[in-house]
């Protein structure tokens, strides 16, 4: 799938249950929430938990946890983007932009 499909996918995915009619403040809340979540899978897979209240699933579990998360947050970030009108190929496009022209690669 595209970039921009997906966006298109996840707006109307998240649309038909009305998620995406969350304005950019709450959105914001909600992309640092999935951010947080990430930033716990990626400690969870690379140092474990180390609470005795809690078991330590298997390596494949800790990774899809992770992947599960990653995606939260690209949702995210896509209708954040659709808020502003912004595709993520414009967003990806002015950012690989930015870089080159930055380190001129």
């Amino acid at each position: 799938m595209e970039i921009n499909e997906v966006q298109k996918w996840i707006k109307s995915f998240y649309g038909q249950r009305g998620w995406a009619d969350y304005g950019p403040f709450i959105r914001v809340g909600f992309l640092m929430e999935e951010t947080g979540e990430v930033a716990r899978a990626v400690r969870s897979y690379e140092i474990g938990r180390d609470r005795p209240d809690e078991s330590t699933p298997p390596p494949e579990q800790l990774k899809n946890d992770l992947i599960e998360e990653i995606g939260d947050v690209l949702g995210n970030i896509a209708l954040l983007a659709d808020l502003y009108g912004i595709t993520l190929e414009e967003a990806f496009t002015a950012h690989k932009e930015k870089l080159v022209k930055r380190f001129n690669s």
